[in-house]
């Protein structure tokens, strides 16, 4: 084994040492609720859970067909690129690069369609999704022109820096992105991105917000505008959101949430996402990245400089197969260690919700009203759920409810006992 191959297993394998040992040092320690284990037939029929796990099985399957279609996309456009293309676009090679970044955005997007598709119809059978075949074709559209615009825009950039730092610029790059990343998600997305696929409007005042800022002031979190999204043109799923950065952070309810959930479920999911700003769970996903980053991005200088072509070629457009593809085998494995913190957080904004509500019965009646109607596996197999969950499955979520039951029922007997040994 040279040393080339040598320095980039060591470089993914430190890549994934660093996530993993950022998983430890940002994984919630304080307002945690460790899960009882529950009988998850106690609280789903046979046939509801056939149904789930009927439903998202192949879903899963589907999803990880779409992978696979896309990895084979990169590398036929990393093998087999057309050369009388590439020779225009290395004619100007910044325009070239994002050019070659969007038009790979749309490949991807048009080869994983019929998957898309498929998975996409059905939901439709199982009632899952409400947007109809043309309303879902503009979403594919829209959703594939911001993609391509800012893959394009993204992966030209990245060659820039490469070109102009040969040996740094994973270090600027990563730095750089987690800058972009976070200002787009905390600002552009609310403002920008959220209405084209949506319409949101302003709660008016009364019981609904009153509830909502009540919660807020009680969370310690200070709420801009209160909003309902027309949530249900697309699906039956029902949740919330809380978005934005001081102007722009608004409380978010999906439209079927409100309307079809009883108001103390809609407290529940409200406290959930304010646990989520009560904890600054974006300003440490985002210090997370800012230390994942640099070591993930050497990963994937190194194997972009083996997969693109040597000498001037490869800082052009003719790299950008190159890089996207391993942008793409690096992310995956960073991203599934990851989805642990990610499922830790969300634990923990369980534990929070239920210590500002202190109503275990609507938690956990709201988790299995929730798993009915997203047609979801209340306890999915072990190993998807290790790579893929970003949430706790819906029976740890049941057993979270039920720890604070227990335990708020041995603080109140313990309590009694107190009262009674001072009463003379």
């Amino acid at each position: 084994m040279d040393r080339g191959v040598l320095r980039l297993v060591a470089a993914v394998a430190a890549a994934l040492v660093v996530a993993e040992a950022a998983v430890l040092a940002f994984a919630p320690r304080d307002g945690v609720i460790t899960p009882l284990p529950v009988d998850v037939a106690s609280y789903f029929s046979e046939a509801q859970l056939d149904r789930a796990r009927d439903f998202r099985r192949p879903q899963a399957l589907l999803y990880g067909v779409g992978l696979a279609i896309q990895a084979l996309v990169l590398v036929l456009a990393l093998r087999r690129p057309p050369r009388r293309l590439m020779e225009r676009l290395e004619a100007r090679p910044v325009l070239g690069s994002a050019g070659l970044g969007a038009l790979l955005a749309v490949a991807l997007a048009v080869a994983t369609l019929p998957v898309s598709a498929i998975a996409r119809s059905r939901a439709l059978d199982v009632g899952l999704v409400t947007r109809s075949w043309p309303g879902w074709a503009w979403d594919v559209v829209l959703s594939t022109a911001i993609t391509a615009g800012i893959t394009g825009i993204g992966l030209a950039a990245l060659l820039a820096l490469r070109r102009r730092f040969p040996r740094g610029w994973w270090l600027a790059t990563a730095i750089g992105g987690v800058a972009v990343a976070g200002a787009w998600y905390v600002v552009v997305t609310p403002v920008v991105v959220d209405p084209l696929f949506n319409r949101f409007e302003e709660v008016r005042p009364g019981p609904l917000r009153e509830d909502v800022v009540a919660l807020a002031r009680r969370a310690g979190v200070d709420v801009g505008n209160v909003l309902i999204m027309d949530a249900s043109r697309r699906t039956i799923a029902s949740n919330a959101y809380v978005a934005g950065l001081g102007a722009t952070k608004r409380v978010v309810l999906y439209d079927n949430l409100v309307e079809r959930f009883p108001p103390e479920e809609v407290r529940l999911v409200i406290a959930h996402e304010l646990a989520h700003v009560h904890h600054d769970d974006v300003r440490n996903g985002l210090l997370y990245a800012l230390i994942v980053a640099p070591f993930g991005l050497l990963a994937v200088a190194l194997l972009t400089d083996r997969l693109a072509p040597s000498g001037p070629r490869g800082r052009g457009p003719a790299a950008v197969p190159a890089l996207a593809l391993s942008l793409a085998l690096v992310a995956t494995p960073v991203t599934w260690v990851s989805n642990q913190l990610s499922r830790d957080v969300e634990a923990r904004a369980d534990a929070f919700a239920l210590e500002l509500t202190g109503e275990p019965d609507v938690h956990v009646r709201s988790k299995v009203r929730a798993a009915l109607r997203n047609v979801s596996d209340p306890d999915p197999p072990a190993f998807p759920r290790l790579l893929l969950g970003t949430h706790p499955t819906t029976v740890e979520r049941i057993g979270i409810a039920e720890a604070f039951r227990r335990e708020r029922a041995a603080t109140a007997t313990r309590d009694a006992a107190r009262t009674s040994v001072q009463v003379p």
